[in-house]
């Protein structure tokens, strides 16, 4: 079931910033959740893949990776390894993919929320930030992937577990059907994935509808809706805590970015 809740009040953020749950066998608080920012609340959640191949993506998705890998090969060998380190670095330089991108940080999610490349909407619509939890997803896998996560005394995947557990497309597919998909903590291959705290939902091409896979397979993901004219408050307190463009993608783009909204005159 998904559970919304509306944020219409800066102190009701802290009900997202400081959800982590109490371990008793630790005696620390940590948190299992993975956020998923989205400039406005009437956005669908889909994947790139299937933004950019609408019907034709289980068809598409093969040749999409294969060129990808054909050509990439040099500035990366190892993504001649698996398609699971195509997607992946695909992903990142903006391939159209099967991936979901999250955050462990739920300011990084919320910074997702309140960006807007046309800044003169900002005030025009809600955002939102999508709340999943990684032990829950962890629940639906089938056993086998149960095991092997276990094994490792995770909830996550990484690509090398993943290519222990289905070595193609086809076999991730036929394992999941529409009732499950994987998280996988992407490997470091450079600063962004590490300030972005990026993870990905691995989405079977089965599931045509990840939202009511959410609504009817959990029980505690929230999408937490962020009102329009709190959009630019929570902007500023964001930038206070250093948390803008100029972190979540370093390098001379995002310090553009971030300079270029720092001045925007409303």
């Amino acid at each position: 079931m998904i559970k919304e809740i509306i944020i219409s009040d800066l102190n009701e953020l802290m009900q997202i910033i400081a959800e982590q749950e109490y371990r008793e066998d630790l005696d620390r608080n940590r948190s299992s959740y993975l956020y998923r920012g989205m400039p406005n609340s009437s956005f669908k959640m889909e994947t790139s893949l299937h933004r950019n191949c609408k019907q034709l993506q289980k068809e598409l998705e093969p040749a999409i990776l294969e060129n990808f890998a054909k050509y990439a090969v040099l500035g990366d060998p190892t993504i001649a390894e698996s398609v699971w380190r195509q997607m992946i670095l695909g992903q990142h330089y903006g391939l159209p993919t099967r991936l979901l991108d999250w955050t462990h940080s739920a300011l990084i999610g919320l910074h997702f929320a309140t960006a807007e490349d046309n800044l003169a909407l900002m005030e025009q619509h809600d955002c939102m930030v999508w709340r999943i939890d990684m032990s829950e997803m962890l629940s639906l896998l089938p056993e086998r992937y149960q095991q092997i996560v276990n094994r490792k005394q995770s909830t996550v995947f990484s690509v090398d577990m993943l290519l222990e557990a289905a070595d193609s497309l086809s076999e991730y597919d036929s394992d999941m059907g529409d009732n499950s998909m994987i998280i996988i903590e992407p490997p470091s291959i450079n600063q962004r994935i590490v300030n972005q705290y990026s993870f990905f939902s691995l989405v079977p091409m089965e599931m045509t509808d990840i939202e009511k896979f959410l609504d009817e397979r959990t029980e505690k993901t929230i999408k937490y809706v962020i009102r329009a004219d709190l959009r630019w408050r929570v902007r500023d307190m964001l930038d206070q805590t250093n948390i803008s463009e100029r972190i979540v993608y370093p390098g001379l783009d995002g310090l553009s970015k971030w300079i270029a909204r720092h001045y925007y005159v409303k």
